[in-house]
């Protein structure tokens, strides 16, 4: 079975080419450069104000849709959809109240396509995932 290593590769390769979109790396750093939104909070000087939200909601949340809608493609949008419009046009008011963040150079609309596309984006990670793996394991099991 020597295509294991190549799928066990696979799956310690595959996961952090999405890491990009989850951190400062890529996202924050254009955020900060073109001015899209600021923090006006941070945890510790070295750490970026974005880390509750992305480490909190942004990924238990997405954990949770992921567990109730995967495999169901259109709902998985549809509560993205419900989701990202409760934080933007609402929660995104309240954090700026309390001076946490704030939009600047970004409407709330660009930043609700910001998150539809990010939903594809994790989606088809997923699937690709789904589709290595259990081919994997079919395989695994039909060699028995």
């Amino acid at each position: 079975m020597r295509n294991k290593n190549k799928y066990i590769l696979l799956m310690t390769i595959l996961p952090w080419l999405s890491f990009p979109f989850i951190g400062r790396k890529i996202e924050g750093l254009i955020a900060e450069k073109k001015k899209w939104w600021r923090f006006h909070y941070s945890v510790k000087p070295n750490i970026i104000g974005e880390l509750p939200l992305i480490l909190g909601p942004f990924f238990i949340g997405s954990m949770w849709i992921f567990k109730f809608t995967f495999g169901k493609f259109k709902i998985y949008q549809l509560v993205n959809l419900l989701i990202d419009s409760i934080f933007v046009y609402g929660l995104l008011n309240f954090f700026k109240k309390i001076g946490y963040v704030s939009l600047i150079q970004m409407s709330k609309l660009r930043l609700s396509l910001l998150f539809l596309v990010k939903t594809f984006i994790m989606y088809g990670f997923q699937v690709i995932y789904e589709k290595v793996f259990k081919n994997e394991k079919s395989l695994g099991e039909h060699s028995r």
